[in-house]
């Protein structure tokens, strides 16, 4: 069994029905230890200042791991600078196989694309659907996760990104994620809740802020934390609920229509707006990223969502920059007045 890398979330169930594992290059990027030093290796090699910081982690990942021989890139719904990611990995020898989404969520060439990745692969569509009622089961651990966050009010914001965000890839180990999220869940039904009272920077008492946390996974996870030391916790996160696969269909294809990430933002919008109603947000942070086309997105997300938002820039993995502090503090002290 190979290991295969993955730039964002694909169709998992056609690696694991090829006897392939998956490596979601984009954890093992962030949650290593030098993950800085990823990015200044990508520099060194070429990568322009003015990449996403991503980007250049993800190129530096992949070089730091010789075992990920093939890389399935997406070429359309992710980011405009994977195909020359694409390119430069291949000046170093590893396979490409690329993967697109249909723009317009054309259930038959996303089919179509999907009947490709199979055949790249070696796999047949019957192991496939196999394969999603296996990672169904497991998604619907992380769904309780997710449940027990903003219903319950038992679990961080940070807890509900970490095991959601994993789902792109199950940690290369279905079964053994599983069992890690059902010992979580275990114990997280025996917490006290984690909503309460705080004393505001004004000295006044009021409840703990519910906030959603809305575009791609942050460059710098300790905003989590940081958000809940000021009396805040995220409730929601958009994209890493969609890698969970939120949806009751047992049509493989339909579910990665269904995944709103990679196409338009107005179908995010009703998702985000769907969740942030059923989950009483208070208001909600777009985090977006240094130098990505869908910065352009914030315009029309602050348009159509009829939330407070606060929109917060990252670019590399150094942590939460003094002025991010400072903006993240004046708009929980909004929320709060």
């Amino acid at each position: 069994m190979g290991k295969i890398g993955l730039t964002t979330t694909v169709p998992v169930e056609v690696i694991f029905a090829a006897g392939e594992t998956p490596v979601d290059l984009n954890n093992i990027f962030i949650t290593g230890s030098e993950a800085m030093r990823r990015v200044e290796e990508a520099e060194l090699a070429g990568f322009p200042r003015n990449v996403c910081g991503w980007i250049k982690g993800l190129y530096s990942t992949a070089l730091h791991n010789p075992d990920i021989k093939r890389i399935v890139a997406v070429t359309q719904g992710d980011c405009s600078n994977t195909h020359a990611l694409m390119e430069t990995w291949e000046v170093e020898g590893i396979e490409i196989i690329p993967f697109a989404f249909p723009y317009d969520q054309d259930p038959d060439m996303l089919r179509l694309q999907m009947d490709k990745l199979i055949k790249a692969l070696g796999t047949t569509w019957e192991g496939v659907k196999l394969q999603k009622k296996r990672l169904d089961q497991v998604r619907a651990l992380a769904w309780e996760i997710d449940r027990l966050t903003w219903e319950e009010n038992r679990v961080s914001g940070f807890e509900n990104h970490l095991y959601l965000v994993s789902c792109s890839d199950f940690n290369g180990d279905p079964e053994g994620f599983a069992q890690e999220m059902e010992e979580f869940i275990q114990k997280a039904r025996t917490r006290e809740s984690l909503s309460g009272e705080f004393r505001s920077r004004s000295g006044g008492k009021g409840r703990e802020i519910r906030l959603g946390f809305i575009g791609v996974p942050p460059i710098f996870p300790e905003l989590y934390d940081f958000l809940e030391k000021h009396g805040a916790r995220v409730v929601f996160n958009e994209v890493q609920r969609q890698f969970a696969m939120p949806f009751e269909t047992d049509d493989v294809v339909e579910q990665y229509r269904l995944y709103t990430y990679p196409y338009k933002v107005f179908q995010r919008i009703e998702d985000i707006s769907r969740e942030a109603e059923r989950r009483q947000l208070d208001g909600i942070i777009h985090y977006t990223q240094s130098f990505c086309y869908r910065q352009i997105e914030d315009l029309i997300i602050r348009k159509k969502l009829d939330y407070p938002v606060l929109t917060l820039e990252g670019e590399n993995p150094t942590g939460l920059d003094a002025r991010s502090k400072m903006r993240i503090e004046s708009f929980l002290s909004m929320l709060i007045d």
